[in-house]
């Protein structure tokens, strides 16, 4: 994940605490302590406080602005996740330095935090926004955009990113475990990471639930493949590719990596609790194909 980009995720998770505690909090001391805890490290300060600043500060235009391009979605029935990205997206598109932030930058940005955080179809509604009030603004930088670099428009010549990670199981007292990590909107998700250079996929899968859950884990067999597109400010689009293993390991302490980005918990779930858990729906059908073989 991109420094940038994790500041945007940063914060909107202090934008979705603020909105959830009804805009009571002092929201520097939210960013603070989110900085802390999901981005320690990360220089980026300065952006992540003006950007959050901003927003704040333009909330009511903001608001005015999502009510009148989303006229069927009162704004306290859109979730907070989706009215927050739209609040960053938006403030970045009117009111951002477009020289650092073009708006198709901004608008990018906000659908993959759609993505990553929002609903099934949380992106998609984002897009239409995000999409109309550009439009509505006559496109600015659009011809700017396409003569600084012109980006591969065929998904068959996009450049690919692959990944690796695993549905990871153990055994404890007669009783079958799942891990998995937590992240910072409230789901309970499965451990990924980037497949580095010399490594296969297995190989990538092991490095990562060790280096994220601190654990070692055996691949048992391929799970599926997961495709998606996303969109990067310098490369353009991008095919992220990503397999998930079955792999089997022993029942204990877990350990989330320091700095996992976006993540802020680790812990394992005996399998009838599976079905109770906040997760994503691209995992479903990982986890049944998981269970479905445990179970036989």
């Amino acid at each position: 994940m991109a420094n940038r980009h994790l500041s945007r995720s940063i914060v909107l998770q202090t934008l979705f605490e603020w909105d959830f505690n009804e805009c009571k909090d002092n929201t520097e001391e939210i960013l603070n302590r989110d900085v802390e805890e999901f981005g320690p490290g990360l220089d980026d300060t300065p952006f992540m406080s003006e950007l959050l600043s901003g927003v704040i500060k333009k909330k009511a235009i903001l608001d005015e602005v999502i009510e009148k391009a989303a006229p069927d979605w009162p704004l306290d029935k859109i979730s907070i996740v989706d009215r927050n990205i739209l609040r960053i997206g938006l403030f970045e598109l009117l009111f951002g330095d477009r020289s650092q932030v073009p708006p198709k930058v901004a608008i990018n940005e906000s659908i993959e935090l759609a993505k990553s955080f929002g609903g099934e179809k949380s992106s998609r509604f984002v897009n239409g926004v995000l999409g109309g009030v550009y439009k509505e603004i006559g496109e600015p930088g659009k011809d700017d955009v396409s003569k600084k670099k012109k980006f591969e428009t065929d998904p068959a010549k996009f450049p690919i990113e692959k990944k690796a990670g695993a549905v990871v199981y153990a055994t404890h007292e007669d009783k079958i475990y799942f891990a998995f990590v937590h992240d910072v909107f409230g789901y309970w998700t499965l451990s990924k990471g980037s497949i580095e250079d010399g490594e296969n996929e297995e190989a990538g899968a092991i490095r990562e639930i060790k280096e994220e859950m601190g654990i070692d884990i055996k691949i048992k067999e391929l799970l599926g493949r997961n495709e998606y597109i996303a969109s990067h400010p310098e490369k353009g689009k991008i095919r992220k590719q990503v397999a998930f293993f079955l792999a089997e390991a022993e029942y204990g302490p877990l350990t989330l990596e320091e700095g996992s980005g976006g993540l802020d918990g680790v812990d394992w779930f005996p399998m009838e609790e599976i079905a109770s858990l906040k997760i994503y729906d691209n995992m479903v059908p990982l986890l049944t194909k998981a269970i479905e073989i445990l179970t036989k």
